[in-house]
């Protein structure tokens, strides 16, 4: 929840990329049955398992990136979703990026804001405090307000309110969490 508001950047040399983080889930290791560490440490999920404000960076469902940060203490498995993001800088080119002009569709998802900010499997591990190439950024500080609901595209761990957002927010995703569908 602490990271709603928080600005992301995606810097490639001259060019930035940038987006205030408005929606996110959590997920927490060997406990969350959602989690990719549920079933203990893996190869692909080794980053979940390290010092915590690192990229998890996966690939789903055939050709869709997501974009994690780590939370935990090394040892510990847990990352928090990045979900949706308010484009900032660099809006062109991610459009360019997406293949798509409508604004508020273009960063609105796991995998439409990886594509636009061009994060990928290479970037994975990036410390986002360190890094040159993914980092994240202080947000303006204003006061914001955050709904909850449960997470969205699993099908287990849906008692957990583990998604937040900020409530009326354009950019955040349409979808909404299955056990509130009708």
């Amino acid at each position: 929840m602490k990271l709603l508001g928080t600005i992301l950047v995606r810097q490639m040399g001259r060019l930035v990329l940038s987006g205030v983080i408005v929606e996110v889930e959590a997920y927490l290791g060997e406990i969350d049955p959602a989690s990719h560490a549920y079933r203990g440490l893996t190869k692909r999920n080794a980053v979940m398992y390290g010092e915590p404000g690192h990229a998890y960076v996966y690939f789903t469902y055939g050709f869709h990136h997501c974009l994690n940060i780590t939370t935990e203490k090394v040892g510990k498995a847990g990352a928090v979703l990045i979900r949706a993001l308010q484009p900032r800088e660099g809006i062109d080119r991610m459009k360019k990026n997406r293949g798509v002009n409508k604004l508020e569709s273009l960063t609105d998802g796991p995998g439409k804001l990886t594509k636009a900010l061009r994060i990928d499997r290479a970037l994975n591990g990036e410390d986002l405090v360190a890094s040159k190439k993914l980092y994240l950024v202080r947000g303006s500080g204003a006061r914001i307000n955050v709904g909850r609901s449960a997470r969205i595209g699993i099908k287990v761990g849906l008692e957990h309110r583990w998604r937040y957002f900020i409530k009326g927010n354009p950019y955040i995703s349409k979808t909404k969490p299955r056990s509130e569908n009708p």
